[in-house]
C-alpha cells in the first residue's frame, strides 16, 4: 500500500489531518490500535462535554468525533483499525512501515498523532481469574450507557471518571454503588459534592473505606467480596455490572524504539513544521513537546495544518504549495462537493 501521509492515531488531530491533506490533494492512511476512530474522546469519555472548539459552544466528545468524520467524508482515505505500527524503515526518501498484523505501507510522510501514547486500564489484582467477565459484565470504560439502565452497577474508583459516571448512570436509572478505598476523592470538588448529595438522598450508595477482595462468577457476577480497611470486616454485595475506574497505564509502546528525539515521554519537534529529528516524520497533538506547548485539541489542529504544508513539499518537490481560503476558493469548493447554489 502507498499513501501520501501515514497517520499513526485516529483521534481528533489525526482525523483533521485528513481534511487538511485533502484540501491540498493528498491522501492519508490512518492506523489505530483501537477498534474505532476517535481516540481517547471515543474510548474514554464519549459523553464528556468539550467547550473550547472554536465556533462550537458545546459538544460531547463523541459528537466532536462524529463531526470530524463528517467533515472528511469528501476525501478518500484509508482507516486501518485494530492495528499498531511495529517498525519503520527508511528507504531513500520514503519510509516503509509494518504493522503487528503484517500490513506494509510505503509513504514519504509519517504523522505521529498518538495522543498520550497507548494506554491500558489499571486492573485490580485479585486471586480469582475474572477475565471471562471482561467486556461482558466488567468494563474499564463506557461506550453505551443505556445498557446499564435499571441495572445494579458497582463502580470502583475515586477520580473524575468514577464520580462523573456515578452521577450520569443514576440519571439513566441505574442502581449505582460507588466504592472507594478512602472517604476522600481526587475528582472535581463540585462533582464530589453532587455524589455526596445523591448518597444523602439515597439515590446512590456510597461505600468507603472499602477495597475489593474478590469476584466470583463465570458468565454473570455472583458476588463481590469487599474489605473495610478500617474495621477489617468483609462483606459480600451483588451486582449486574462492575466498572473499574482506577486510571490508565500510559506508555509510548513501540514509539520508544523508533529512535526519535524524546523529552520525557514526548517527542521533540520544531515549531515551523512540527517535524521530528527524522526527515519525513512529524509529531502532532499531545504526543509532541516544544517550548510553550499546550495539550489542547485546538493546538493539535494548528500543528497538523502546518505539518501538512511541509508534507506536500515532500510529495511534490519543487511545486508551489497551493493555498486558498475555504470561503472563496472554487477549487476547494469542488473538492468538498460544495455549490454556491446550495
Amino acid at each position: 500500500m502507498k499513501t501520501d501521509i501515514l497517520v499513526i492515531g485516529a483521534g481528533p488531530v489525526g482525523l483533521f489531518t485528513v481534511f487538511e491533506a485533502g484540501i491540498l490533494g493528498l491522501k492519508c492512511t490512518l492506523i489505530d490500535n483501537l477498534d474505532k476512530p476517535g481516540g481517547q474522546c471515543a474510548e474514554l469519555y464519549p459523553d464528556k462535554p468539550i467547550f473550547d472548539i472554536p465556533g462550537v459552544p458545546y459538544q460531547t466528545a463523541q459528537e466532536h468525533v462524529d463531526a470530524l468524520l463528517k467533515q472528511i467524508e469528501p476525501f478518500e482515505y484509508d482507516l486501518m483499525l485494530n492495528e499498531r505500527v511495529d517498525s519503520m524503515i527508511k528507504k531513500g526518501d520514503r519510509w516503509e512501515v509494518t504493522t503487528n498484523k503484517g500490513s506494509t505501507i510505503e509513504t514519504p510522510n509519517i504523522f505521529i498523532a498518538a495522543g498520550a501514547g497507548s494506554f491500558e486500564p489499571i486492573k485490580p489484582n485479585l486471586e480469582s481469574d475474572f477475565s471471562s467477565l471482561e467486556g461482558k459484565k466488567i468494563f474499564y470504560s463506557i461506550k453505551d450507557k443505556t445498557i446499564f439502565k435499571d441495572k445494579n452497577v458497582v463502580i470502583f474508583g475515586g477520580g473524575d471518571s468514577a464520580l462523573d459516571w456515578t452521577v450520569e448512570l443514576q440519571k439513566v436509572g441505574a442502581e449505582v454503588t460507588l466504592i472507594h478505598r478512602r472517604d476522600a476523592f481526587r475528582g472535581a470538588p463540585d462533582t464530589e459534592m453532587n455524589v455526596r448529595k445523591l448518597s444523602d438522598e439515597q439515590k446512590i450508595k456510597l461505600l468507603t473505606p472499602f477495597i475489593i477482595k474478590d469476584i466470583s462468577g463465570n458468565e454473570n457476577i455472583d458476588s463481590i467480596k469487599l474489605l473495610n480497611t478500617d474495621s477489617k470486616d468483609e462483606i459480600d454485595i451483588k451486582a449486574d455490572y462492575i466498572l473499574f475506574f482506577y486510571g490508565l497505564n500510559k506508555k509510548l509502546g513501540p514509539i520508544i524504539d523508533w529512535n526519535l528525539e524524546l523529552s520525557g515521554k514526548k517527542i521533540q519537534v520544531n515549531t515551523e513544521s512540527f517535524k521530528t529529528d527524522k526527515e519525513g516524520i512529524f509529531a502532532v497533538g499531545d504526543i509532541n513537546t516544544y517550548p510553550g506547548k499546550l495539550n489542547l485539541i485546538l493546538s493539535g489542529f494548528h500543528e497538523t495544518t502546518l505539518a501538512v504544508q511541509k508534507a506536500f513539499s515532500r510529495v511534490h518537490p519543487g511545486e508551489r504549495i497551493p493555498f486558498g481560503y475555504t470561503t472563496s476558493s472554487k477549487q476547494i469548493h469542488k473538492k468538498l462537493g460544495y455549490s454556491e447554489k446550495q
